[in-house]
């Protein structure tokens, strides 16, 4: 399997995605409610669709957060499988403070080997593969190149991705925290943290960037004790791992792994090794 064009073709996706969302995000968009309770908008669905389009080439199922998902006894079959979350972070999408991302994996035996997670108003992207480790783009480089050229977008966007992490840990114990889905438990850890190291600075930021500053070295850890999916975390998991860093199923104590029959993810800790 060539990982190198098929994580350009998620790269080209996640940014098509991202300037959907964003043409909606301008507008005053309709927020619907999912039987699960979630909202989900025009913007989810339309990039939904732009994402599986542009993947259904690769002849390579398709598994996305707005979509109908396969039964078990056809999926358990897919030794690979592409997991989509198109916006990840519908609640910061509706607040509209920008902590939105599109999220992109590709599993194969159930780990993740490419990801990749654009931020559609920062415009920073971070992408991996098991081949070539993992990398960020900073913001404003991807304005810059479409503005000077269309040609070879992709490879000239790959020749300046900053390989991660990008910075060493800062020297206080810092902790990403979900902007949305804070707990009491999650602050009964956090007390528990200030007993081993002192002083711990808390990030709240909004959707799976969260474990994108893990790898990038922003922050020690980022725990997560509620529910998500399958989607919310394939495409960091692979960031992560390929950064240096490890996203722990605390139920396991082990890698998260995907395409379970319950696509419904354990609690888990994304967390730096050093």
């Amino acid at each position: 399997m060539n990982y190198n064009s098929l994580l350009k073709l998620a790269i080209a996706a996640a940014l098509a995605a991202g300037n959907e969302i964003l043409k909606i995000y301008e507008t005053d968009f309709l927020v619907q409610t999912k039987s699960d309770n979630t909202p989900v908008t025009l913007a989810d669905k339309k990039a939904s669709k732009i994402i599986i389009d542009a993947l259904s080439q690769t002849n390579i199922p398709i598994i996305s957060e707005e979509e109908e998902i396969a039964d078990y006894e056809l999926r358990k079959s897919w030794t690979s499988v592409w997991l989509i979350d198109p916006l990840d972070g519908t609640k910061e999408f509706v607040k509209r403070n920008g902590e939105f991302t599109v999220n992109i994996a590709l599993i194969e035996n159930k780990k993740p080997i490419i990801g990749v997670i654009f931020s559609p108003v920062s415009k920073e992207l971070f992408f991996a593969d098991i081949d070539s480790g993992s990398f960020k783009i900073n913001k404003g480089v991807i304005n810059e190149e479409i503005n000077n050229s269309q040609t070879n977008f992709i490879d000239k966007l790959l020749e300046v991705a900053i390989k991660l992490p990008v910075q060493r840990l800062p020297k206080t114990y810092t902790v990403v925290a979900s902007r949305s889905h804070l707990s009491k438990d999650i602050n009964q850890h956090i007390s528990k943290l200030k007993n081993v190291f002192g002083e711990v600075d808390i990030i709240n930021v909004g959707s799976s960037i969260k474990q994108c500053w893990v790898a990038e070295g922003r922050a020690h850890e980022y725990l997560r004790l509620g529910t998500t999916m399958e989607w919310d975390t394939a495409a960091g998991q692979c960031i992560l791992e390929q950064a240096g860093a490890k996203l722990i199923d605390l139920e396991t104590n082990l890698p998260m792994i995907y395409n379970k029959e319950n696509m419904e993810n354990s609690f888990f800790i994304a967390k730096q090794t050093t």
